[in-house]
């Protein structure tokens, strides 16, 4: 079928993985045409550097005056879109994007699904990078911009595909998890929490999702499991095939074990025993315990793949890293502004934790964004409260206006900025919320003082606030 294929029209193209496959296929000669809505970097200035064209808003004429031999349909598409309604409504062929992507990408290779609630990106990241430095020439498929590949796919003429799998569901008119329709003969789970309020009831809800992954492993496939977490350990307890643990301590007698973690400058180094007994040194140009869990997940996946962990130790160790992770913006008038994709609270901790270790010395302040359809509820009012100890100052922005989509019942209590800020200065935290993000930048432009470190995390694209404050300081 990918043969007869001239023409490929995907709706709501600027989804990291929509994107992704939309480039791929255009590498591969097709000719690729796309649509969305509010377009932003980096994925729209991705698709324009690989030359894949996009029309800003959806309208049916997108699909009928040009038809296409098949269209794909991201997540974010509604029932009611006028564009993917035109394409059922004409008969052309239509796909979400994890039945193309396993179709069109997968399908005959062997498949390693790297899925969780934390770490997803980094993990495949990290494990792709492993496999091409060791020569075995995988494709890839991820939710970031990876500087080891120039993007966030990659086509390879070896056996491996190795793509992000995310828990999410698949499209409107699908609405079983994205990482079922992979194939996995390989998986690995980093984590196990509730997210996604608006699909998900609760934490068991999101269990049973990691379940039907497991229970669908082939016998002779492989979980890589961070058995440190009970509800990891807990979800792949029934697993049909081998499990191979990996942790930071001795939770669940993992085969793979870290120790002695440091955080430096330089990034995160701790020692490893293979699956031999062997003792290594790791160092990973990361920062955080939460990076050396994730080093840790991608070097026993190698190892499961045949990759010996000599070899794997050695090439972690010149990983490039992936954009929007602890990502330097710039560093103007002595402050230095990082920006990272950190939103669930169990993110944000690590990833405020990690700064400090990284930058100690400096003042940090913190920048959060509440912008997922679950943290602008209140699920994780208290949580968040928790996640900031590590910041000398945190800036919330002012929670946006409009409907939270849900498809578990009405949303009964947003998310509070107020009392988040209340919370923090009760922890002995100077916590401002400002208002939107030009008030945030006049704040920050006129608080921070030459030595400060303000880390940025929110999941979207924040009216470039990175740019708008190094200018500001630069101005200043």
């Amino acid at each position: 079928m990918a043969d007869a294929l001239r023409h490929v029209h995907f709706v709501a193209v600027c989804g990291t993985g929509m994107g992704a496959l939309a480039g791929l296929l255009h590498a591969r000669g097709m000719r690729v045409t796309g649509s969305d809505e509010g377009l932003y970097p980096p994925m729209s200035s991705a698709l324009a550097r690989w030359g894949v064209p996009v029309v800003e808003g959806f309208r049916a004429e997108n699909v009928t005056d040009d038809p296409p031999d098949l269209v794909v349909v991201g997540n974010a598409v509604r029932p009611d879109n006028c564009e993917a309604r035109a394409a059922l409504d004409e008969g052309f062929r239509v796909l979400s994007f994890p039945d193309a992507l396993h179709e069109l990408a997968i399908s005959g290779r062997h498949s390693v699904v790297v899925a969780g609630t934390h770490g997803k990106t980094t993990t495949t990241a990290l494990l792709g990078s492993l496999l091409v430095s060791t020569g075995r020439d995988p494709s890839l498929l991820v939710g970031g911009d990876c500087r080891d590949f120039g993007g966030s796919f990659r086509e390879g003429n070896g056996e491996h595909f190795v793509v992000e799998g995310d828990e999410y569901d698949t499209v409107f008119f699908d609405k079983t998890p994205k990482f079922l329709h992979y194939g996995a003969r390989t998986a690995v789970i980093t984590s196990v929490e509730f997210d996604h309020a608006d699909i998900y009831r609760d934490l068991e809800h999101v269990k049973d999702a990691f379940r039907a992954l497991v229970a669908g492993m082939p016998p002779d496939g492989a979980l890589v499991a961070a058995v440190d977490h009970e509800t990891v350990r807990d979800v792949v307890r029934d697993a049909p095939c081998r499990v191979v643990g990996y942790g930071l301590g001795d939770v669940g007698a993992p085969r793979w074990r870290a120790s002695a973690v440091e955080v430096t400058q330089e990034g995160t180094a701790f020692r490893v025993q293979d699956a031999d007994g062997t003792v290594l040194d790791v160092r990973v140009p990361l920062f955080g315990r939460f990076n050396a869990e994730n080093a840790l997940a991608a070097l026993a996946t190698a190892d499961v793949l045949g990759v010996p962990a000599a070899d794997s130790v050695s090439a972690i160790a010149r990983f490039g890293g992936v954009k929007r992770r602890q990502e330097v913006r710039g560093e103007e008038a002595g402050v230095l502004v990082l920006d990272d994709f950190a939103h669930h609270p169990t993110a944000v901790r690590g990833t405020v934790e990690a700064v400090r270790a990284r930058y100690a010395g400096r003042r940090i302040i913190a920048v959060f964004e509440p912008r997922t359809n679950t943290s602008r509820r209140a699920v994780f009012q208290e949580r968040y409260a928790a996640c900031f100890d590590a910041a000398d100052g945190v800036v919330v922005a002012a929670l946006s206006e409009g409907e939270i989509y849900s498809a578990t019942g009405a949303v009964t209590e947003r998310f509070s900025v107020d009392r988040l800020v209340a919370d923090l200065r009760a922890r002995g935290i100077d916590a401002h919320s400002p208002g939107g993000v030009n008030e945030i930048v006049a704040h920050l432009a006129s608080a921070c003082v030459p030595g400060d470190v303000v880390i940025v995390m929110s999941n979207g694209a924040f009216e470039n606030i990175w740019e708008k404050l190094l200018d500001a300081l630069r101005s200043r």
